[in-house]
């Protein structure tokens, strides 16, 4: 599955670049229109990160997933530390992503699995240095990430490297290669469309940035599936 991403923050549609709040492009300062152009593209699902919350741990950027969420189905992260987010959050979206909360509280993510189903609560895994990442990639862990993978309940996660994020150098396929027993969703560093075809061994493929930069021709790949 190809999923367009599209990042929150302060309202609009923005990419980071290696997750440094300090180097943000602005795509967008309409995400919903945004989103409307990538349903009538083909994209079946959206992945949506809220970084306001991502960083405070705060719902900052509701009512505009909840206006995406309307038309077309949304897999929604970033600062999403609660049972009531989550439970809020699925009112509007397909499925929640957890991050932060999943290393530092991870009964959490058991508890949300047996509330909701593997269907609707995700994990992203988030990398650096082979370490996880938490609070908004402020942070680095202790946290192995193949360990931690492996402790996971969930089905699905979404895993990024962080030091490709943004960078149109393609993703870090040797870390993907190392993971098992999960649906990966590959996320980081997309750079051309041999990128996202050969990404297609696995469970989906987040495009962001190469997207907005004009790298891929979005449209195509949807069609080619």
């Amino acid at each position: 599955m190809i999923i367009p991403a599209i990042d929150l923050l302060g309202g609009e549609a923005v990419r980071l670049y290696k997750g440094d709040y300090e180097q943000k492009t602005v795509y967008s300062k309409n995400p919903a229109e945004l989103a409307q152009n990538f349903k009538d593209m083909g994209a079946e699902l959206l992945h949506i990160v809220d970084l306001d919350g991502a960083k405070s741990g705060l719902v900052t950027n509701y009512e505009i997933i909840k206006k995406i969420g309307k038309t077309i189905p949304v897999q929604v992260g970033g600062g999403i530390r609660t049972a009531e987010t989550v439970e809020e959050y699925l009112q509007i979206a397909n499925r929640v992503i957890l991050g932060t909360i999943s290393v530092k509280e991870p009964r959490f993510v058991y508890d949300m699995v047996d509330k909701y189903g593997v269907d609707r609560i995700v994990v992203g895994v988030d990398v650096r240095n082979g370490k996880v990442s938490i609070n908004g990639w402020l942070e680095d862990s202790s946290v192995d990430y193949l360990k931690f993978i492996d402790t996971l309940p969930v089905e699905i996660i979404v895993v990024t490297d962080i030091s490709r994020d943004g960078t149109l150098t393609s993703p870090n396929w040797n870390m993907y290669e190392k993971i098992r027993n999960k649906k990966v969703i590959v996320s980081g560093g997309i750079a051309s469309d041999d990128d996202i075809k050969k990404a297609g061994k696995y469970y989906g493929v987040i495009v962001g940035k190469a997207y907005y930069e004009g790298k891929v021709d979005l449209e195509r790949c949807l069609k080619r599936g």
